[in-house]
């Protein structure tokens, strides 16, 4: 989960030793943590209360869960499925399969099921995967039935649940007031349906964000806490799993989940039988090692956590990891106001992402015009280069916010947007006044190092910067939850290379070649490994596009030609490199596997396909999108118009730029090829081109036009157009 600096370091160093020589033992204590879980026989009920939100649960309106959560584990529920919102059926579904699912087409309610002796029958549950290709439905169900399990539901959701290949479920009752003994089942599952059913029409979900009047929904929940409040006592000491498992209209938000049971205390993990009874999970909160973060969870988990609480080996296509808790300051008020808080954040980022995206082309755009026009003339030089360095200042800002507490003001978006503004006019006037200000390379070398600074600390400290962030990510869209996101990488590789070759041309210029090589070798290599690692950036396509640029880099800085050839053996090596760094960790225990040890063994087993189906019809997607392809087309544009016209573009700007620091063209062509081969390899697609070019062309703008400030005579062989150097006026 979140570690710290010196943890993810030696994490970093000692994993490719390590984990050859720990997967036995691990898969030996995960064996003892599965004996001792079936020698107890814990007894787990979960209750399934679709679309309840942390803003429902309050002293007032729902004492019963109120009083729940002071005595358990608290944490956030990202219920994405496979749609962007997730119904009940979709819902219950998941959490039969392990895996996200979808029933396709229609989604409200699960089906009513049809009475068989004490049980019941999900009807046609085979249609599911003869049909709609869910063929992981029933594996939570027929791996407690294959086990010995008494598996009881209550309600159709949770029949649909717990139901096995066959679609049956021991013991049935269609609402918790039928119920007469509830110890009689060592598996429980309830549905409560009351604060979402309000929302479902037909078989369809609601498609506005909200549809009831505040009072309404308020009255719902009361309903919903009634019902849990007239069994709950009667539960004993079997372990209590809550969950707002679905949306309930057309907008996701993070949803409600609660353990309370034995070994759910702080610093509690699977397997632990620390503690004795309800109450042990107080100032808790609930995580797991899907999310790697120590107070969200996803449906899945629930799955799993229900298996090792009950004894039950999980099946490999169960996805989920049982959950664990960690300790929480604060009283229940301040825990559960956090909650509150991560959804605001979500959907703040989630509903402003779009605004932010077209204002950031929009002002990319006017950029290159107004400084082509101005160039030309050489008017406003010191306006254009602190625009330039502004405008690269933005990406790194998009992530210190999350320093600040923005998520908690009153207007949260607008704060958001100020904020953000704030401190990229901070880091452009720390950049611009700074004693590095008078070197063509200092203000580019500063908002380089300060992105790179901030993305591999954040890296390293569990990227709580991304999580909630503009060009980050949300668990309300739940697309990505930890590691470095397509976004972060096209800046952290470009902000890398720059940084590195900047360093890189002073050593040059000593005579120090082979030094330079060395550094941008290595430093792009540390980045590199860390953007791909396990647990850390866990990204898959990064490396493959991280490894042709920083060889790309390294090689003009050697003074080496680059060729097609070449280029393609050096973005071969970083796929190779990745199925490494992948495989290492397939041999890992599967709860402790990151997606790309899962990645290999899809391809083990020759379910890839639809993976690679998905990420190349997603890039393909990008191609078209309004606020990506104006960036890249600008920028690419401005570029090598300036390169090739670069009088009439930029009043030579860029080649005065690379003849006072030469190595900065090999940081740029280097930063270019990454985005390129990064565009190509990850679903992203454009946006991983587009954000590259953001930061890496206004930078090397800035470094040219304070080379021409300082009146540095321009390269004329070659370059029609440039005005003549001091010399030869």
């Amino acid at each position: 989960m979140r570690g710290t600096w010196v943890k993810r370091a030696v994490v970093a160093v000692v994993f490719g030793v390590s984990v050859v020589a720990s997967a036995p033992s691990a898969a030996a204590a995960a064996g003892l943590a599965t004996g001792a879980a079936t020698a107890a026989g814990e007894r787990i009920v979960l209750v399934g209360i679709p679309g309840l939100m942390w803003s429902d649960v309050t002293p007032a309106d729902t004492p019963n869960l109120w009083r729940l959560a002071g005595e358990s584990a608290l944490g956030s529920l990202s219920v994405r499925a496979v749609r962007k919102d997730t119904c009940p059926y979709d819902a219950w579904l998941t959490v039969s399969a392990g895996v996200r699912s979808a029933v396709g087409g229609a989604c409200g309610m699960a089906p009513t099921p049809e009475a068989d002796g004490e049980g019941a029958v999900v009807p046609e549950f085979s249609w599911l995967w003869e049909v709609r290709e869910q063929d992981d439905a029933g594996t939570l169900g027929q791996a407690l039935h294959a086990a010995g399990r008494t598996t009881m539901a209550v309600g159709p959701g949770a029949a649909l649940a717990l139901a096995d290949r066959e679609g049956r479920v021991d013991l049935y009752a269609p609402s918790p007031a039928e119920v007469t003994q509830w110890s009689r089942g060592d598996v429980v599952a309830v549905e409560i349906p009351d604060l979402v059913a309000p929302y479902v029409s037909g078989d369809r979900l609601s498609e506005v964000p909200e549809l009831l009047s505040a009072g309404a929904r308020r009255a719902a929940a009361r309903a919903a806490d009634a019902k849990l409040g007239s069994f709950l006592p009667r539960l004993g000491s079997a372990t209590v799993l809550v969950a707002g498992l679905s949306d309930h209209g057309s907008v996701p938000h993070l949803r409600t989940a609660m353990l309370r049971g034995p070994g759910s205390g702080p610093g509690s993990g699977p397997g632990s039988r620390t503690g004795s009874g309800p109450g042990t999970g107080a100032a808790g909160t609930l995580g797991a090692r899907s999310t790697h973060r120590d107070d969200m969870v996803i449906v899945p988990d629930l799955t799993a956590t229900i298996l090792a609480r009950a004894g039950v080996a999980a099946p490999p296509a169960v996805v989920g990891v049982p959950v664990d808790t960690h300790p929480a300051g604060g009283n229940l008020n301040e825990r559960v106001e956090a909650l509150r808080t991560a959804d605001v954040a979500g959907q703040t980022i989630r509903d402003a992402t779009g605004v932010f995206f077209t204002t950031l082309a929009v002002l990319q755009v006017v950029f290159y015009i107004t400084a082509f026009l101005l160039l030309r003339r050489r008017d406003g030089l010191p306006a254009v280069r602190a625009a330039a360095v502004a405008l690269a200042s933005i990406p790194v800002s998009t992530y210190l916010v999350n320093l600040t507490p923005w998520a908690r003001a009153a207007q949260p978006a607008i704060t958001l947007f100020v904020s953000i503004a704030a401190i990229a006019v901070a880091l452009t006037v720390t950049a611009l006044a700074g004693p590095w200000r008078r070197g063509v390379l200092g203000p580019l070398t500063v908002i380089a190092a300060v992105t790179a600074a901030v993305l591999l600390g954040d890296l390293l400290t569990g990227t709580p910067l991304q999580l909630n962030s503009l060009m980050g990510y949300t668990g309300v869209v739940g697309a990505r939850y930890y590691g470095l996101g397509n976004i972060p990488f096209a800046l952290l590789a470009t902000a890398v290379l720059l940084v590195t070759t900047a360093a890189a041309d002073r050593l040059v210029r000593a005579g120090r070649k082979a030094l330079a090589v060395a550094l941008v070798a290595a430093l792009g290599a540390f980045a590199m490994l860390l953007d791909g690692w396990p647990g850390v950036g866990s990204d898959f396509g990064g490396v493959i596009a991280f490894v042709p640029g920083i060889a790309v880099t390294a090689l003009i800085v050697a003074g080496r030609r680059v060729s097609i050839v070449k280029l393609g053996a050096f973005c071969a090596a970083g796929g190779v490199l990745v199925m490494a760094i992948a495989y290492l960790d397939y041999l890992r225990p599967p709860a402790s596997q990151t997606h790309l040890g899962r990645f290999v063994g899809q391809v083990a087993d020759g379910t890839f396909l639809p993976v690679i189906s998905r990420k190349l019809g997603a890039m393909l997607s990008t191609l078209l999108s309004p606020n990506l392809m104006p960036v890249v087309l600008a920028a690419f544009a401005f570029l090598v118009f300036a390169l090739l016209r670069p009088g009439a573009a930029s009043a030579g700007v860029l080649p005065i730029a690379f003849e006072r620091a030469p190595m900065l063209r090999a940081g740029l062509l280097g930063a270019l090829v990454s985005g390129l081969v990064g565009m190509l390899v990850n679903d992203s697609g454009a946006a991983v081109l587009s954000m590259a070019l953001a930061l890496a062309v206004p930078l090397v703008l800035s470094a040219g036009i304070r080379a021409l400030q300082h009146g540095e005579p321009v390269p004329a062989a070659g370059y029609p157009g440039t005005p003549p150097s001091p010399a030869a006026a």
